[in-house]
């Protein structure tokens, strides 16, 4: 193992005499801390190789994002091997902290937040391995193996009629085109710039799971939110918003995006009970209905008809009494 002496890491720096303290983390077993020295500030990414995390895809796609000129903290030093990195202080005002103040118009946060959106996906993508209808529709069946588990005891039988199915509409309806992909694009992870130009107003967290995919997966994250209601007016005109930047087909668009919406909600239901049932974070369980509801919507549209009815039917929906079995 390489040496995970962050004090050596950071004699290595000019941050060597700042004053720590912790940040609160996220569901990976990063850790994250907040240097002062001076009138400045940076943060200390602390992603141990030996549970699992790897810095170097978030050092990749920092680089790629700063140079389209997007604000992903800066890089102010590394040791991938060891797994620290020492990053521009970005702030704490998380578009969901800012809505909750009332500091900011929510339309202008949204519509700054798909123009970045736009803007990145007619950039040419890096090497970055691709989100596939077969990972999508394994991901997916997270629902299955770990939320209907963790409530009823058992997955059931129809999780690979269902694997089969949707693998098979992804495929025809949401497999291109290819873009970069940011996969948690939300507003626990976008932050609030206003003093910086244009989209840089914007700043980018967590998107070291970067792959490539299709343009509606980040709408997705961004307008069926886990973590916070958008309202309904405000998904409706983001979306326009977007097909008007790009030029994108109505309908195609839309139906990637119902598919992309079940996709990933089915997926975050299946984490977020694995995060109740077998990581004691049972915080996460409180999000499920509202996750739930946004997967019930998509079902609406006809090109899930083929497993609409099989989710349905064989998903329990999220009443207390199932809840409580997911926090236990």
């Amino acid at each position: 193992m390489p040496d995970r002496d962050v004090d050596a890491f950071l004699a290595r720096t000019d941050w060597a005499s700042a004053t720590r303290k912790p940040l609160s983390g996220d569901a990976s077993n990063r850790r994250y801390e907040r240097l002062f020295l001076g009138d400045s500030s940076a943060v200390l990414m602390d992603a141990p190789p030996d549970r699992g995390e790897d810095v170097r895809p978030f050092f990749s796609i920092a680089t790629y994002l700063l140079g389209l000129g997007f604000s992903a903290p800066a890089i102010l030093a590394s040791d991938e091997e060891a797994g620290f990195l020492l990053l521009e202080d970005l702030g704490d005002d998380l578009y969901a902290r800012v809505l909750e103040r009332g500091e900011a118009d929510e339309h202008q946060l949204y519509a700054a937040a798909v123009d970045l959106l736009a803007d990145l996906h007619e950039a040419a993508p890096p090497k970055v391995e691709s989100y596939t209808p077969g990972l999508m529709a394994d991901l997916a069946t997270l629902a299955f193996t770990k939320y209907r588990a963790g409530i009823e005891g058992s997955a059931g039988d129809e999780a690979a009629t269902f694997t089969e199915w949707f693998e098979r509409l992804l495929a025809d309806h949401a497999s291109s085109p290819q873009v970069l992909i940011l996969r948690d694009y939300h507003a626990e992870n976008l932050l609030w710039l206003p003093d910086r130009p244009g989209v840089a107003r914007v700043g980018l967290l967590d998107f070291q799971d970067a792959m490539l995919g299709h343009p509606a997966y980040d709408l997705v994250s961004l307008l069926q939110d886990a973590r916070r209601d958008v309202p309904a007016a405000i998904e409706a005109a983001m979306i326009e918003r977007y097909l008007g930047r790009t030029g994108a087909d109505q309908h195609t668009f839309r139906t990637a995006y119902a598919l992309l919406g079940v996709q990933r909600n089915l997926r975050i239901l299946g984490v977020f009970a694995r995060l109740g049932t077998e990581y004691g974070k049972p915080h996460y369980v409180d999000l499920i209905p509202r996750v739930w509801d946004h997967m019930i919507r998509s079902l609406e549209h006809p090109v899930l008809s083929p497993v609409a009815d099989l989710l349905r039917d064989t998903l329990p929906a999220p009443e207390s009494s199932a809840l409580a079995r997911l926090r236990g």
